[in-house]
């Protein structure tokens, strides 16, 4: 006869921790340039399967209760736009020389829940001016902060047996499934002719991730049935890394030697295709990789693309990069100028606008205006 099994079960709050590390670069030009209850913000990071951004007040929020004239505010702000009700605990701790979080200046919300895009919280007077600017924390006109959130993903209830424990539920494998389902082709339905080379898929799939393969498939504008669908301005080997990111939400790994730079250039054009197909995570991973990977050659195809692509956050990046009067010529001196001087001079007149002192900004303002 079978014995009884004790089972016991208990409430488990799924966690998901995440790291980041933000880099105020000249701090003394931003401070100057941004009145108070104004703010710059980080280059979007990913916790918890959520997009977030911090929020940087130089000279304070003003518009908060209890500001304190004469600090710094930081705030975490959630930027995914399907969001909703999202649970997270986060720490903001100001970094040392040797970037040790400063016991005085770490700073922890113990839970917190951000409704929808946009809902924001934090320190109103997170440190104070005459502190940061000290000798210990400001490195040359820089200083750092880490942010660690940590987001609750999912309540689950978890059972305990007392006994031997006949089934074991293995992890998921979706994403091999459906990789495997792409690379088989079985019951494709659509293909794209890209070049030389012929790619199928499955509409519903493509739906499902995509709102503008949506409305190609199955709104009012969707397409007929038929040869397949040219595309003349993608290459092959970047829509063959779309597809399996739609399938798998991967990017496909990259180990030839040279990789690194290849993944780089990849970046510039996938950003380019997920924007176009607006798959806002492909998007956000494409920026992340691009700010990681700024140089002289690089920075000015990259401005180029944050303005014409909408990237806040790697707009950012390359701003502060160019804050550097020697990163700013070799930029100038490299190939990608002229495109960027042709294809964006907004860009370019905001670059311009945030490395001239206030002073000489007010004062051209003045001349103009006479």
């Amino acid at each position: 006869m079978l014995m009884p099994r004790k089972v016991t079960s208990a409430i488990v709050a799924e966690e998901d921790k995440t790291t980041h590390v933000i880099k105020i670069d000249g701090y003394s030009r931003t401070k100057e340039r941004l009145k108070c209850g104004s703010c710059t913000k980080s280059i979007p990071f990913i916790a918890g399967d959520h997009i977030w951004v911090v929020m940087f007040f130089p000279n304070g929020n003003n518009h908060s209760t209890g500001f304190i004239s004469g600090h710094i505010s930081l705030y975490l702000a959630l930027a995914s736009a399907d969001a909703k009700d999202v649970k997270a605990a986060f720490t903001f701790s100001l970094l040392d020389k040797g970037g040790e979080p400063v016991p005085s200046y770490i700073r922890t919300i113990n839970k917190h829940i951000f409704p929808r895009k946009g809902s924001d919280f934090g320190f109103t007077n997170f440190v104070k001016h005459k502190d940061l600017e000290g000798p210990l924390h400001l490195i040359g006109d820089s200083f750092r902060i880490r942010c660690d959130v940590t987001v609750i993903k999912m309540i689950r209830c978890e059972e305990t047996h007392h006994a031997n424990q006949f089934v074991v539920v293995p992890p998921s494998n979706l994403h091999q499934q459906l990789r495997s389902l792409l690379e088989s082709k079985d019951g494709a339905d659509v293909a794209f002719q890209i070049g030389g080379e012929i790619f199928w898929a499955h509409r519903s799939v493509l739906a499902a991730r995509s709102p503008v393969f949506k409305a190609e498939f199955f709104g009012t504008l969707r397409k007929k049935d038929g040869d397949p669908i040219e595309i003349n301005d993608i290459e092959a080997a970047v829509f063959k890394s779309l597809l399996h990111f739609i399938y798998t939400d991967s990017l496909p790994e990259s180990t030839h030697e040279g990789a690194a730079q290849e993944d780089v250039v990849t970046a510039s054009h996938l950003l380019v295709a997920a924007d176009r197909y607006d798959i806002e995570r492909l998007k956000l991973i494409c920026e992340e990789k691009l700010c990681s990977h700024i140089d002289t050659k690089m920075v000015a195809t990259s401005l180029a693309l944050a303005e014409q692509h909408n990237c806040h956050g790697l707009k950012e990046a390359c701003f502060e990069f160019l804050a550097s009067p020697s990163n700013l010529e070799a930029m100038i001196a490299s190939d990608g100028y002229q495109h960027l001087k042709s294809s964006c001079p907004a860009a370019l007149k905001e670059l311009i606008a945030r490395l001239l002192p206030v002073e000489l900004i007010a004062a051209r303002d003045i001349i103009r205006s006479i």
